[in-house]
């Protein structure tokens, strides 16, 4: 029987060099003097020339979220929808708008759910286990490669796990894809966000879970990635990569790199994008002609990725790492099929942390 998923799809979205500056042609309009809206920041972006072009308001609230501390935890989304919640009661906001980073625009989805949605956000971490819609929301990525724009996933770390609330209630209502806003991200940053795009295409590509459409998506952010990295493909080119890239993995399915990079992030706090870099790094069997064009990536543009990183981490670390790729149950039957659990033994999974 076939996989198949319904296929969802961001509704609106503008694209090119200063579309920031449309962003009111998108929101919901305010229709009484309460009315207001949510703005999730990241906070390098703090004093810097892009918020004012949001155009908020003294009723509006700004959120500046430290995404570049940490992988954003659900203890974090609960803390803003409490902060909310306090400033404004049962008034509800108009919308909902994240820029930034993937984990920038990962909280501003969680927080969109978590205001129509009881209890902690670290229970609606999983497949469709949000009951009631998010509110309307917008997301602006100001690095590109995450997809974060184009996915239902909101990634978190909880307390023992890193999980996304996976949702078509937490998927953008809008998205700005600006590429004036990328063009001062610094390289090893914008390295390893495309490295996020290239790796999760090859992982689609190359899985049980693929169809023809996702494919079609996922080969054109491949191409896109490569003229970006390995000749001199331009930011535009570079934001359209993440967007498809994001769009094919929304109807198909990462693979053993994010699986692993999930263990790393939890145990080591490394940011996603980077994360996925050391795991792909020792993935030749798997990703084989990928890793090599990875790695000449890595040396045109002069990334260092650092050695034995695993090294320090005891015998429990590596158990909680081990546990955590093992719940990546979706991502590696997409990678190796119904049998995984006897291909990727956890004594494997060692070996290739202990690689890393």
């Amino acid at each position: 029987m076939s996989n198949f998923r319904i296929f969802k799809q961001v509704p609106r979205l503008l694209f090119g060099a200063d579309s920031v500056d449309r962003l009111a042609e998108l929101l919901p309009p305010k229709t009484s003097p309460e009315d207001y809206y949510v703005f999730v920041i990241d906070d390098v972006h703090k004093g810097g020339l892009i918020p004012p072009r949001l155009k908020a308001t003294e009723n509006d609230i700004i959120e500046y979220f430290p995404a570049s501390k940490k992988e954003p935890s659900t203890a974090q989304v609960d803390e803003v929808r409490d902060k909310i919640v306090s400033l404004k009661g049962k008034q509800k906001p108009k919308s909902v708008i994240g820029l930034g980073g993937g984990s920038t625009m990962d909280v501003a989805k969680a927080v969109s759910v978590m205001l129509c949605n009881e209890g902690s956000s670290s229970q609606y971490q999983g497949w469709d286990l949000v009951p009631v819609p998010g509110l309307h929301k917008i997301g602006i990525p100001t690095v590109a490669g995450s997809g974060a724009e184009a996915s239902r996933t909101a990634v978190l770390m909880g307390k023992d796990r890193k999980f996304g609330i996976n949702s078509d209630f937490s998927m953008f209502d809008a998205i700005i894809l600006d590429s004036s806003l990328i063009k001062n991200v610094p390289t090893d940053q914008r390295f390893y966000s495309g490295m996020d795009c290239y790796i999760h295409c090859v992982e689609s590509l190359q899985g049980t879970m693929i169809n023809e459409l996702a494919r079609g998506y996922a080969s054109k952010a491949l191409d896109l990635c490569e003229s970006v990295f390995l000749a001199d493909g331009d930011d535009d080119m570079l934001m359209t990569a993440s967007y498809l890239g994001g769009v094919s993995i929304v109807n198909s399915e990462v693979g053993v790199c994010h699986a692993l990079s999930y263990g790393l992030s939890l145990e080591l706090g490394y940011r996603h994008g980077f994360a996925n870099c050391v795991a792909f790094n020792v993935l030749d069997d798997y990703y084989g002609p990928w890793v090599d064009k990875f790695r000449q990536m890595l040396e045109i543009h002069k990334v260092t990725l650092p050695k034995n990183v695993t090294k320090s981490l005891d015998e429990n670390a590596m158990k909680r790492m081990v546990e955590m790729t093992l719940r990546m149950e979706r991502p590696l039957t997409n990678a190796l099929g119904p049998d995984w659990k006897n291909i990727l033994t956890p004594e494997k999974i060692v070996r290739l942390y202990e690689k890393m």
